[in-house]
């Protein structure tokens, strides 16, 4: 245990993630790359039980034709529990009433955006291919798109920009991780190369 320890010593997430770069179609991981879709979720509740059996059913479909596919549920925005818990401990040591009256306004308004977010919930099948080829991955990226489509669900393609913004959330990092540069620091090298150009 120790020595796997001493090895992983200062290594980014990025390296202990084995993530490499994105790529035209996914996001390359070691060897792999992983393809993402988007399912849009179905509101089962307003469904009837031979409808549930029958989504249940088009998703085994799916799980049989693509059987190495895997699914991720996340919120699709950022959880304020965290935050909430700091303002909490804070009011309980806080002596000043009115910098305690100021902490319950700001989890009241965590509170309700909260509300307003809680049950928005993404869907994403993750494929691994492990074809280097950007044509295969393309050809295979296509054929898991119609098969999962063909069985009535709503998907799309995930774009860069969706993955870092379900990235950023899965690791609590920002709400807004499409605009998280591609590389730690970049935005700082073309601020510099403007100024040096003026």
């Amino acid at each position: 245990m120790r020595k796997t320890r001493n090895r992983n010593k200062g290594k980014s997430v990025q390296d202990l993630l084995s993530i490499k770069t994105f790529t035209n179609h996914g996001l390359k991981v070691g060897k792999e790359e992983l393809l993402f879709f988007n399912v849009q979720p179905t509101n089962i509740s307003v469904l009837s039980h031979t409808n549930i059996e029958i989504k249940i059913r088009h998703l085994l479909m799916v799980l049989s034709a693509v059987p190495d596919i895997e699914i991720s549920c996340s919120d699709s925005s950022e959880c304020f529990d965290n935050n909430k818990s700091y303002l909490k401990n804070r009011i309980e040591y806080e002596k000043n009433s009115k910098v305690r009256n100021i902490l319950v306004k700001d989890i009241d308004f965590l509170d309700s955006i909260q509300a307003e977010i809680s049950t928005a919930r993404q869907f994403m099948f993750i494929a691994r291919c492990k074809s280097s080829k950007s044509e295969q991955v393309l050809q295979k990226a296509n054929r898991i798109e119609k098969i999962i489509s063909d069985q009535g669900f709503e998907v799309s393609r995930m774009s860069k920009n969706d993955i870092k913004r379900f990235l950023a959330i899965y690791f609590d990092a920002s709400m807004n991780g499409d605009l998280i540069p591609d590389y730690d620091g970049e935005q700082y090298v073309t601020e510099v190369s403007d100024e040096e150009d003026n």
